[in-house]
């Protein structure tokens, strides 16, 4: 029988950490992980600030222990993206395939692809990965990792299978 995973979703926005917008994005991606299985443990906003994002994601890895943490905003260009320099700060090592999956797909929709800095990558044993901040471009992109995120979490958690099919 198979874990239920436990996430958490992290809205990173300045506008949204001081209630001038709602929470589009992070109300997305909770949904989705539910329909797929996944039980939503915490859900958070913060402001576009390293070290906000940094002691949230520090906080569900190593005390929350969550299985998986999706981020959502600051991983463009704009000066308060931010996103990626806490990552630096948080992972043990990084799963770059994830990355240039969801920048792959996203490719394939709009130029602007090419300019996202999200990261994938773990600290502990749980995966952490940026997603757009757009409610549409972090549906799109979840919706590339989903495929791999339950073998993806298996193995974090020590899964002894192979993972070579025949």
């Amino acid at each position: 029988m198979q874990r239920t995973f436990q996430a958490g979703v992290l809205t990173i926005s300045d506008k949204g950490s001081r209630g001038e917008r709602a929470d589009e994005s992070g109300a997305v991606v909770a949904g989705i992980l539910e329909q797929a299985g996944f039980h939503v443990a915490k859900r958070g906003i913060v402001s576009d600030d390293v070290e906000q994002i940094r002691g949230t994601l520090t906080e569900w890895a190593d005390k929350e222990n969550l299985d998986l943490v999706l981020t959502s905003g600051g991983t463009g260009l704009s000066p308060t993206d931010v996103t990626p320099q806490a990552m630096d700060a948080v992972l043990d090592y990084e799963v770059p395939g994830m990355a240039e999956a969801m920048r792959a797909a996203s490719l394939l929709k709009t130029p602007h692809a090419m300019i996202s800095r999200a990261k994938a990558g773990v600290r502990r044993s749980c995966l952490i990965v940026n997603l757009p901040g757009s409610p549409r471009g972090a549906r799109e992109n979840l919706e590339v990792l989903l495929p791999a995120l339950p073998h993806a979490l298996a193995k974090l958690q020590g899964d002894p299978s192979e993972c070579a099919t025949a």
